[in-house]
């Protein structure tokens, strides 16, 4: 799989497009900021996006007459949005799951943490 197949396929991909549904005039800085990811790493996933037309890109002038940028999801990003959170959810509940099972062989091969634990939340 090459690099922009997996980009697709990515929880960040996922983050980007919320964030991007939430607020169209998220600057790039304050998306990077937010979403703990280099500017120049949301800069390439930015232009991968608008390059495959998952978003796309207005521009408008702000209050102080600088041109800044909105950033739209396409009917094809709104797809690719809701079939990345079908496939997100999925994984997290599997995580989920196999999380819980973990948790019960633990307190199988160490029943004290349970009793810790409980003490530790009184």
């Amino acid at each position: 799989m090459d690099k922009q197949t997996k980009i697709f396929d990515s929880e960040k991909t996922l983050d980007v497009l919320r964030e991007i549904e939430r607020n169209p005039q998220i600057t790039q800085r304050d998306l990077a900021q937010k979403l703990e990811i280099s500017l120049g790493k949301i800069n390439f996933l930015l232009n991968a996006l608008i390059n495959k037309g998952i978003i796309e890109i207005k521009n408008f002038k702000n209050s102080k007459n600088k041109l800044a940028y909105m950033y739209l999801l396409t009917p094809a990003g709104i797809k690719i949005k809701l079939e990345l959170t079908h496939k997100f959810f999925i994984w997290k509940l599997q995580e989920y799951e196999k999380l819980k099972e973990e948790i019960e062989s633990l307190k199988k091969e160490a029943p004290f943490i349970e009793t810790v634990t409980e003490k530790e939340n009184s």
